[in-house]
């Protein structure tokens, strides 16, 4: 994700500061990023003048003080995890210019930006209006969204935000439908596709982002908005059993060592 924020913001005009806790993504995020503007230079979606400048625009910061240095405007993407983001908006808040906007979501100068993955190719990002967050604020988000390239929507701060909410509930029962034997997964996602004209499935797209994450958005939703939300016995199996999706090389379906499709997993009901 901090990878594909990094290559649309650098095509959007911006330099782009990028900083990792470990050296080792930051290197790898670059070459992702080379390697991804290599393939639109391919499909002629890119024109190499962009991307030699993109490239020319990407700057390795050493630590996260010299990052938020200069910056007007920082996009954090680390783990959802609490103390993890409020040692990283500490660091952020000492160092950056007293004007600069932070992506994520409490007060005036601080908003949310929900973008998709793959982020180089989905269109949207959802722009978090937080109690306090100025209206300025929202301007200048939704602009830098635009010069990336993207459809910015604006959304009240709320659990799920808006697709988070929708897809959770469309992916869990997708999950009980598979239980209940209603249809294969395969049957399940190609009807979703076809018929409602989605670009993937629900198991598709889950193993994509991983059902780790899924479960754990699900929790939060069952927590906070009730019971409809309420994760399917099915969902919580296969993330007990490691199953979480492409990462793991197998969730609903199976997965080579590069990530290519193979099956459906021979123990998943039909």
């Amino acid at each position: 994700m901090g990878a594909g924020i990094a290559q649309v913001a650098a095509l959007g005009g911006y330099r782009t500061l990028v900083h990792d806790a470990a050296a080792a993504q930051v290197d790898a995020a670059i070459r992702r990023i080379g390697d991804d503007l290599e393939k639109g230079l391919a499909r002629g979606k890119v024109a190499v003048a962009d991307r030699d400048a993109a490239l020319a625009r990407l700057e390795r910061a050493p630590d996260l003080a010299t990052a938020a240095a200069s910056a007007g405007f920082v996009i954090e993407a680390v783990v959802e995890d609490m103390a993890t983001k409020q040692t990283v908006f500490r660091t952020i808040t000492r160092h950056a210019p007293g004007d600069a906007i932070f992506a994520t979501n409490t007060s005036d100068r601080v908003i949310g930006m929900h973008f998709f993955n793959p982020v180089p190719r989905m269109a949207l990002v959802e722009v978090i209006r937080g109690l306090q967050t100025s209206t300025s604020t929202v301007e200048r988000t939704f602009e830098v969204a635009r010069r990336m390239g993207k459809e910015p929507v604006e959304v009240n701060e709320f659990p799920g935000f808006a697709v988070s909410r929708i897809n959770a509930m469309i992916g869990n029962e997708a999950f009980y439908m598979l239980m209940e034997g209603v249809a294969s997964a395969e049957g399940i996602d190609k009807a979703l596709r076809l018929g409602l004209n989605h670009p993937m499935g629900p198991f598709e797209l889950g193993d994509l982002v991983g059902w780790d994450i899924r479960l754990k958005v699900l929790e939060h939703l069952h927590a906070t908005l009730g019971e409809k939300f309420r994760p399917c016995p099915l969902l919580v199996k296969y993330v007990r059993a490691g199953r979480l999706g492409r990462k793991t090389g197998r969730g609903v379906y199976e997965y080579s060592a590069s990530g290519e499709l193979i099956r459906a997993s021979a123990d998943t009901p039909r």
